[in-house]
């Protein structure tokens, strides 16, 4: 990206904005905390600490049991005793030897049966934790399922498909109250975007007959090789006034289309995009000396091609037409990223402040100026590449150059 500028010295930079667009990443689908993971948790949760409470009660009773279990004890003189479950047991000893070592492995014997013990039931309180988990999952899914009818559905209006209802069976609980109360707001939106409709087109057709009616007429005049000097001009002015009336009438039937999704994709080579705006304005361009620049490598993203044609096609009108009066230069450039494609349109021209670069984005505002009668446009192409951008889930923004002008970059997912 060339930063060479033309203007004089004397002219001081904005200060460059410290914002940047961050593409975002979104996390994976098993680990996005869904309220169906989350309900399984819980009930998982809940079955995990109610276990453990059970498991320490009926522990604590085991061992108060054995406690209180009767002691064996021997009595006499000399004894002889033999036990294979107490290994260590003397066989001949005193009485007292002998209770002793009794009463130690009894200890052993109820320490080693309440060690088996919780094993065991450790062992089986982690199995029924798995199967609670998986029954929490099957269950809150089970629960859930009325609202995953509602998100496909709602998935589905967005790509623009009104006519498109819930239509929710079942009892005449909460999730059928949402799900009717989405299916009016269906119904209300179905109704408006149906009444745009209508509106654009009868608007489409009661402005541009009159306007093409009249440039007609001002150009059946202008052919006549009779008309006075002073007709002639007045012709060239009226006629100049409509096609500015005209290319305004266009501009905002094509910004009101251009406010919903675009929902028929097809793989479009922005470089073949970028290439034709280039050609489109490169007579405007010359007759302004204004050199075009810029690397337009090969990249696919999935669009409409004339939409598409239309964001360059604006971005480089601007570039040329808000330019510097000498040396001036527009960069065209096109390059692959990872998941998206980048068109990027730089110029040099005036000195535009940082504050000012989100205000060129309304319609009929321009440069320090707002609805006033300018030869460079009628102040809605920017308006229209953003609605065209969004429109193809992209984003654009805008960056003012060292030395005047701004730098246009357009992100489309590939």
């Amino acid at each position: 990206m060339a930063t060479s500028s033309q203007l004089p010295t004397s002219v001081t930079a904005p200060p460059k904005p410290t914002w940047s667009p961050e593409p975002q990443h979104r996390p994976a689908p098993w680990l996005r905390p869904t309220i169906r993971i989350r309900l399984a948790l819980l009930y998982g949760g809940m079955f995990l600490m109610a276990g453990i409470v059970l498991l320490t009660i009926i522990y604590i009773l085991a061992a108060n049991t054995l406690k209180e279990a009767p002691e064996f004890r021997v009595f006499g003189s000399n004894v002889r005793v033999g036990n294979i479950s107490c290994p260590d047991l003397p066989s001949v000893g005193t009485v007292d030897e002998i209770n002793s070592a009794i009463g130690s492995c009894i200890r052993d014997q109820r320490a080693m049966a309440l060690h088996n013990f919780l094993n065991r039931s450790l062992i089986a309180l982690v199995g029924l934790t798995v199967v609670a988990f998986a029954f929490g999952y099957a269950m809150a899914g089970r629960v859930l399922s009325p609202l995953g009818r509602i998100t496909r559905t709602a998935q589905r209006v967005a790509g623009s498909d009104l006519h498109r209802r819930i239509e929710l069976g079942g009892p005449d609980d909460e999730l059928k109250e949402l799900a009717d109360t989405f299916d009016e707001m269906l119904d209300r939106l179905d109704r408006a975007f149906e009444s745009q409709r209508r509106f654009v087109s009868n608007a489409s057709h009661e402005l541009r007959t009159p306007l093409a009616i009249n440039r007609t007429l001002l150009e059946v005049q202008l052919a006549d090789p009779e008309a006075s000097p002073e007709l002639q001009q007045l012709g060239k002015t009226l006629l100049a006034t409509n096609e500015r009336s005209e290319q305004l009438v266009e501009g905002l039937l094509l910004l009101a289309r251009s406010e919903n999704k675009v929902v028929d994709k097809r793989p479009v080579d922005l470089s073949e995009v970028a290439a034709q705006a280039v050609d489109q304005t490169r007579e405007e361009a010359h007759g302004k000396g204004v050199e075009f620049r810029g690397v337009r490598g090969q990249v696919f993203v999935q669009g409409n091609g004339v939409l598409l044609e239309r964001i360059a096609l604006n971005l480089v009108q601007n570039a040329v037409r808000y330019n510097v009066p000498e040396d001036g230069w527009v960069e065209v450039g096109t390059e692959p990223q990872p998941g998206c494609a980048v068109l990027v349109v730089a110029n040099t021209g005036p000195v535009v402040p940082a504050y000012e670069v989100e205000n060129l984005f309304e319609p009929f505002r321009r440069l320090r100026t707002e609805r006033t009668g300018s030869d460079k446009g009628v102040g809605l192409g920017l308006s229209i590449v953003r609605s065209v951008v969004r429109a193809h889930d992209g984003t654009i923004t805008a960056q003012p150059r060292e030395g005047g002008g701004l730098i246009m970059r357009v992100v489309l997912p590939s």
